[in-house]
């Protein structure tokens, strides 16, 4: 058993640590609640603590093929599943501190929100696409879809991506340092998935035989009937 290949015991109780540890920061949210130790407006705390975990979590969930590429270490894709629910479980509890705790399920306060503030507007956007990628996050689900249509459905995490940052961005008012660090975070993840898509399809081209004909820089393989 190496760090390449921890056996399945090893990954069982990396899962469960990880698990743990995605727990804690609402633990520590619950627990400031009731201790009223979340400063003079705890509901901005709460919901800005959920954004701020919902955001890291969806930087994590992108890293781990990145990692994965560079590293080695193939079994990071086995807490991927992990991580990305428990973005859609942050998120969620984002969307509920503030349809509860800030509107108080005031649902024409909710929809004008979303119809007239454009940070709103976007980070709603951004839930609404996790709903269909949290939802077919089983194994019986890619099998149902297929391979093919279940990675073309899970792009949309870059979207998702896109627009939570936006989400950051519009709205803080002042201190413009933590969407720019998450945005470079995002510029890069994003970057290195670009480039090797692009030395991917040079590959394609250099080995590819030179009668073949080729559409938009595609070789195209006429495969006979």
């Amino acid at each position: 058993m190496t760090l390449k290949n921890p056996g399945n015991l090893a990954l069982a109780g990396i899962k469960a640590a990880l698990f743990a540890l995605l727990l804690i920061p609402t633990a520590l949210m619950a627990q400031g609640w009731f201790a009223d130790t979340l400063g003079a407006n705890p509901v901005e705390s709460i919901r800005r603590s959920t954004g701020e975990w919902t955001l890291n979590l969806l930087l994590m969930t992108l890293a781990v093929t990145p990692l994965r590429r560079l590293t080695g270490l193939h079994w990071l894709l086995r807490l991927r599943r992990m991580l990305g629910l428990f973005t859609f479980a942050y998120a969620c509890l984002h969307l509920a501190s503030y349809v509860w705790l800030d509107q108080w399920f005031d649902w024409g306060a909710v929809a004008e929100d979303i119809l007239e503030r454009p940070f709103i507007t976007v980070g709603f956007a951004a839930f609404v696409l996790m709903l269909p990628l949290a939802a077919t996050s089983s194994n019986l689900a890619i099998r149902h879809l297929g391979g093919r249509r279940w990675q073309a459905l899970h792009r949309s995490i870059y979207a998702i991506a896109i627009f939570s940052v936006l989400h950051y961005w519009w709205l803080v008012k002042a201190d413009v340092s933590m969407p720019l660090a998450y945005t470079l975070v995002l510029a890069a993840l994003l970057g290195v998935r670009g480039w090797w898509r692009e030395l991917e399809r040079r590959r394609q081209l250099a080995t590819a035989p030179a009668h073949l004909p080729q559409f938009k820089g595609k070789v195209i393989r006429i495969v006979p009937k």
